[in-house]
């Protein structure tokens, strides 16, 4: 069975004799290429990679998986706020554990979401990028009279787009650092180019330059959502918000608010507006090129937003 490694050496095919991970058997069907692989190879990952996920169980029915696992039992996943359990750090996939690029994994039956009709197993593993940027969306309260600018527009800038949309924001602008990002966020209904102050600022580039941009257009009594991991010590202009009162929220995840799993409400959007994965699927790759699949989806001169790796 193939499955996709980091290595000293970089990405690697390899063959196992058994799925990777634990739980119920899922023929992964598509698996998408995050930025955060990088960042794990970086730290020293070596693990099977792949946490954008969606396949069939063995019933034959479409799903996607939820990329860390929470215990399930303590105070905060009872409550919904199964993002911030303490056990996520130690379950998370293709760091802490296996992930699923491979043809065939195992994962816990809690874990994973069946999907709606109407959007296609090859796309959906942008069910948890999606549900990521749909928990920045909302933990910002951006609403139908909300202002929403977001800073970076790779994929889950893109994606916070989309979800600021369907959240009801009748406004939304985004930066970019790429021409072929432009006109992605125009398709999805976003204008290109900052003007003025943000009720609720995105800041998708996860770096101290999307940072202290996002801080700027922030308006008094805004919110900026930090969809973009920052690790280690941040720096920023605290003077701007003192000035405006504003505040910086890190956004971890995604969760669940009034019985309602956001990756669902996620995987509804897809499936609601097919522009979306016909947007950001930039290229596809079977399983056994999946060296060079990394290779592209780290090099924005080729055009990559989200790239796939087909098991």
């Amino acid at each position: 069975m193939k499955a996709v490694r980091a290595t000293d050496r970089g990405i690697a095919v390899v063959d196992l004799d058994e799925p990777p991970g634990t739980g119920e058997l899922l023929r992964i069907r598509s698996a998408s290429i995050c930025v955060s692989d990088f960042m794990y190879m970086k730290y020293g990952s070596r693990r099977v990679m792949g946490h954008e996920l969606a396949g069939f169980r063995e019933d034959g029915t479409a799903v996607a998986v939820e990329s860390f696992y929470s215990c399930l039992h303590c105070e905060l996943c009872r409550t919904g706020r199964y993002n911030l359990c303490a056990a996520q750090s130690e379950r998370a996939l293709g760091w802490s554990l296996d992930g699923g690029m491979s043809e065939h994994f195992r994962a816990p039956a809690p874990h994973l979401v069946a999907l709606p009709s109407g959007l296609d197993i090859r796309d959906a593993c942008l069910v948890e990028p999606a549900a990521v940027a749909w928990h920045a969306v909302h933990l910002g309260g951006v609403g139908e009279a909300t202002r929403v600018a977001v800073v970076g527009a790779g994929a889950l800038g893109l994606l916070a787009v989309s979800a600021a949309r369907r959240q009801g924001a009748p406004e939304v602008a985004v930066e970019t650092l790429f021409r072929h990002q432009e006109a992605a966020a125009e398709r999805l209904g976003a204008h290109v180019g900052a003007e003025g102050l943000y009720d609720v600022v995105i800041e998708a580039g996860g770096t101290s330059g999307s940072l202290a941009r996002s801080i700027e257009l922030v308006a008094p009594s805004g919110t900026v959502s930090a969809l973009g991991v920052h690790m280690g010590k941040v720096e920023v202009d605290w003077s701007l918000l003192f000035e405006r009162e504003a505040r910086v929220l890190p956004s971890r995840g995604f969760c669940s608010h009034g019985g309602v799993r956001e990756i669902e409400e996620a995987a509804a959007m897809l499936a609601a507006d097919p522009e979306i994965p016909r947007t950001l699927v930039t290229h596809r790759f079977p399983i056994e090129d999946a060296a060079e699949a990394y290779r592209v989806a780290e090099d924005k001169s080729t055009g990559s937003i989200r790239v796939v790796v087909e098991p």
